[in-house]
């Protein structure tokens, strides 16, 4: 199986082999290597229990090191987690009560990494920075060598005009950092991730929404992957009204809402857990190849959690285990080998690992630190006084996300929402692990209630103290259950129309710009006649499901071009590859211009003029005519594509030029993307402008054969291709 042969490139590197039983010097200071994934929760890794996922070489670093398992952040979002790995300090601390999301200049002034070189450390940093810091701070002068590498894209041209994935880049970078160590000298070098996080402005299902470092193409494509273990609808349901209308819902309808929406995005989210896991196994082969295996500690982690899914979210925010959670595995060569591999509930934090690094090094660790160095119990000797109970908040994008404040301890999670009348919820996290049920209002708990709020009170006031009053109005993002989840979040028009170009960019678009650019106004695709294959462009904003799609349309004499609708992305043929329906843009042959055709599928499916029935077989059959017009090329002209359900229907200038309904279930596509296409064939030029789409219910309903007879003197639709000679099309009614 192709999966195998994947597996078999990508992870020849066995991590086993990178750690010897050799015991470090123990005069020498340890060098320290942090790996930091972005959006990942512990259920995505083989470690931590996936029978599903491939990750050899982290599961290898648990085996030789320490898994927590109850790992977790103070806050789980982005910039302030990561803020908190570089300060020791929570968010509330690092900030003010009025600007809490940004760095006060005293709180980022020494950073750990410049504790570090103080004392001898060569400290690097390659990947994404995303911090909040006071105006005037300089990131670079708080290392020896950094580099900030974003996503978006996450595919970066080379110099050779190949891509490379941002994940690659980073250990690239990492590798280089080894190849020019000082022998000698300690180093420290931070390794953080873009992956896993979406995509957000690229919402195409797969490689658009959850890109993939290439050397992972085809792994999982062959696996159905469980659906969310939280997604009956009364866990959804039984959340407040404030939690149903947050970022949490309204992402959840750019990736998780339909099954194969959630299979297509889950594989591809698990193509970028494989592909950081590839990168680890090439930077540990480097490590073991420079000869600075054996005192160097590594350590894996994750800035937050992540909803897959469950409860009916997406990303992170809440307070809930799925987002606070998160992977924490240090692999450290001087623990005895009768140690490695073991598991602790022993709770940690983000706050914990900048502590972490310092004590490694023999530093001192600042007052100032929240958190506590994990080395004992990486040791195996969990101190007696350790945190039973840790603070929890959030209060980044406060206008849209719903702030809170609270505290977990291994019986019971308190937290309130503070902008929201302080809507308290507690969790018994013994019986009721999975916090389906709020104990808040259970008269048993009123003692437990009391105790945990005057502790979170007390907690905040040694943090910082209460947050200022929400500035503004709370803004919901999405209605609970929208009526087309393809227009959460969209700009619509009185009319209810959506625009898809802006008639000055191709931003919301993803294509090669070799072919695709504006030109007065107009989406522009242009070819030289040397085309080897059909190249498009799509657009990122949503998936289309029922629609009523807009266009104006100009073509030149020959050329040849289609609205791709309900697409899929092809990465296997090419980045900018769609497949699926198309209502054809032809200059030259009045019977195609409007037709519907089937991009690499099941191909024509109705010529122009055609009324076409498809059967549950695949077979489509003319069930009647529509006449047939010529509009002329290098002129505007008005489409229009109208869905729904399986009924499908296309006009040119108000003119009718197909109508299909499609009964196949196994062939047809309910749902993708939209996209635009340049053809092979001569020169031409395509362009689209006064581009709109109104979305439509989703849940209009499919028409249904026993509502649809075919006639019995319907006759098959011509299939593309040369046919033999004599070919007569097959009638219905004497198969």
């Amino acid at each position: 199986m192709k999966l195998f042969l994947h597996l078999t490139v990508l992870f020849f590197v066995s991590c086993g082999s990178l750690m010897a039983d050799e015991k470090p010097n123990p005069n020498e200071k340890p060098n320290i290597v942090f790996f930091f994934a972005d959006d990942q929760t512990t259920s995505t890794l083989g470690c931590y229990g996936n029978q599903v996922i491939k990750t050899p070489n982290i599961d290898e670093l648990a085996a030789r090191g320490t898994r927590f398992d109850n790992a977790c952040v103070s806050q789980a979002i982005c910039w302030v987690s990561r803020t908190t790995i570089l300060t020791g300090l929570t968010g509330r601390s690092y900030g003010t009560p009025a600007n809490p999301e940004m760095a006060r200049p005293e709180a980022v002034e020494t950073l750990f990494s410049d504790l570090l070189r103080e004392n001898g450390y060569r400290v690097g940093y390659f990947g994404k920075w995303h911090a909040k810091m006071p105006k005037g701070f300089q990131r670079e002068k708080h290392f020896d060598e950094f580099e900030a590498i974003s996503r978006n894209p996450y595919y970066k041209k080379q110099p050779d005009g190949s891509l490379r994935h941002e994940t690659e880049l980073i250990v690239d970078r990492g590798i280089e950092f080894l190849k020019t160590q000082p022998k000698g000298k300690p180093f420290a070098l931070n390794m953080w991730f873009n992956a896993c996080h979406a995509e957000d402005s690229d919402r195409r299902p797969g490689i658009g929404h959850f890109p993939w470092p290439r050397a992972v193409d085809g792994m999982y494509e062959d696996i159905t992957i469980a659906p969310p273990r939280l997604n009956a609808p009364e866990i959804f349901d039984g959340q407040p009204d404030f939690l149903k209308t947050t970022l949490n819902r309204e992402r959840y309808f750019w990736r998780w809402n339909t099954d194969d929406k959630y299979q297509t995005n889950m594989r591809a989210y698990y193509r970028m857990v494989s592909g950081i896991d590839g990168a680890i196994g090439r930077f540990l082969a480097a490590l073991k190849e420079a000869g600075l295996d054996k005192n160097t500690i590594i350590v894996y982690s994750a800035d937050n959690g992540y909803y897959m899914g469950n409860r009916g979210f997406a990303g992170k925010w809440s307070h809930y285990e799925e987002a606070l959670n998160v992977p924490l595995i240090i692999a450290d060569p001087r623990v005895p080998t009768a140690q490695h591999g073991q598991a602790t509930s022993a709770p940690a934090l983000n706050l914990d690992l900048p502590a972490t690094f310092l004590d490694w090094a023999g530093v001192a660790i600042p007052p100032r630190y929240q958190g506590h160095s994990l080395q004992p119990i990486v040791a195996g000797k969990t101190p007696a006084d350790w945190r039973t109970e840790a603070f929890h908040e959030h209060f980044a994008v406060r206008n849209r996300i719903p702030a809170f404040e609270g505290l977990r301890n291994e019986r019971f999670k308190y937290v309130r929402y503070f902008d929201h009348d302080n809507h308290e919820f507690l969790h018994d996290l013994k019986q009721d692990p999975d916090e389906l049920v709020n104990l808040a209002g259970h008269p048993k708990y009123q003692d437990t209630l009391k105790e945990m709020r005057e502790r979170t009170t007390t907690r905040v006031k040694e943090l910082g103290g209460p947050l200022d009053p929400l500035k503004g109005k709370f803004t919901d993002s999405t209605e609970p259950h929208p009526v087309a989840s393809a227009a959460v979040g969209a700009k619509v028009d009185p009319e209810g129309f959506v625009s898809v170009f802006d008639g000055k960019t191709l931003r919301h678009w993803s294509g090669d710009p070799r072919y695709w650019s504006v030109e007065e106004g107009a989406l522009t695709g242009k070819t030289d006649g040397t085309l080897k294959m059909n190249r498009f462009i799509t657009w990122n904003d949503s998936t289309i499901r029922n629609f009523d799609l807009r266009v104006k349309v100009k073509v030149t004499a020959g050329g040849n071009s289609g609205l791709q609708y309900r697409g899929t992305s092809r990465p296997d043929l090419g980045l900018d590859i769609v497949t699926g329906y198309q209502c054809d843009v032809v200059a030259n042959n009045p019977n195609y211009n409007g037709m519907l055709y089937e991009e690499k599928g099941r191909r024509i499916l109705s010529h122009t003029g055609e009324k076409v029935i498809i059967d549950p077989e695949g077979q489509p059959w003319v069930v009647g005519k529509i006449p047939v017009k010529t509009f002329a090329p290098d002129e505007w002209h008005d489409f229009r594509v109208l869905v729904k359900g399986n009924h499908h229907q296309h006009w040119i200038d108000g003119h009718k030029t197909a109508d299909l309904i499609d009964l196949d279930e196994k062939g047809r596509a309910l749902e993708g993307v939209l996209a635009v296409q340049v053809h092979v064939g001569p020169q031409m030029k395509i362009q689209y402008k006064d581009f709109k789409i109104k979305h439509l219910p989703d849940d209009l309903p499919l028409q249904a054969a026993k509502d649809h007879p075919i006639p019995a003197d319907a006759y098959g639709v011509r299939p593309q291709g040369k046919l033999p000679k004599g070919w007569k099309p097959p009638v219905y009614g004497q198969r």
